[in-house]
């Protein structure tokens, strides 16, 4: 196989990696503060419920969970897991991070300063208000470092894909090496992700920046 070949094969690979990437964002970001609401709920059962599942997802691998969504269903219900993979691989990856997003909502908005609820409530605005407008922008300038960490690391978690035999860039590197015998694969995988995680921490960067008028 010539580079040439290799690089187009890997490509659209790499897209086929893009497309869980910002398909698990779109799903985990809002995902992610719903589970965060349940767990700061005042009902002490839905919150309990959501804390354990939160830790379980935590506290567990994501090549584990992978299998658990796909195979699941049919050991469980006996359903039919044709065609199946790819919706399994994305709830898999929106699930996972949706709870570690959680977890990082819920630690920026209790940093915030009780007294601006209390003025919010002084000036009139509704708790809905109070959130939106005045907590969350704070909370999001405050949150962003450790998101950008996240979103680096669901890069280099794409590639767990492989586990459910999905074509994403890694799995080709592995079937391209092993057929042709050489390392090149890797090396190619390798410059494919270095670039995404670059893209992503500057985009993140140039965010981060735009949101400094929140800095106190």
């Amino acid at each position: 196989m010539t580079l040439a070949t290799m690089l187009t094969t890997m490509g659209a690979g790499m897209l086929r990696t893009i497309g869980i990437f910002f398909l698990t964002l779109i799903g985990s970001l809002p995902l992610g503060m719903v589970i965060m609401f349940g767990r700061k709920s005042k009902n002490r059962v839905l919150s309990a419920v959501v804390k354990g599942f939160i830790s379980i997802i935590r506290g567990t691998p994501l090549m584990l969970q992978l299998l658990v969504w796909y195979f699941g269903p049919y050991y469980l219900f006996g359903w039919s897991i044709k065609g199946y993979r790819y919706p399994a691989i994305l709830i898999g990856f929106i699930v996972n991070y949706a709870c570690y997003f959680a977890e990082i909502y819920r630690g920026g908005i209790e940093a915030m300063d009780r007294g601006q609820y209390e003025a919010a409530e002084i000036l009139g605005y509704s708790k809905s208000q109070t959130f939106f407008r005045i907590i969350l922008p704070q909370v999001i300038k405050t949150i962003l470092p450790s998101i950008t960490n996240e979103v680096i690391t669901l890069v280099k978690d794409t590639s767990l894909a492989f586990t459910l035999a999905y074509q994403e860039v890694f799995s080709l590197a592995k079937q391209i090496s092993a057929s042709e015998t050489s390392f090149t694969p890797f090396v190619v995988a390798g410059v494919f992700y270095f670039v995404a995680n670059y893209v992503v921490a500057y985009v993140m960067d140039r965010i981060e920046k735009s949101m400094s008028f929140y800095s106190s």
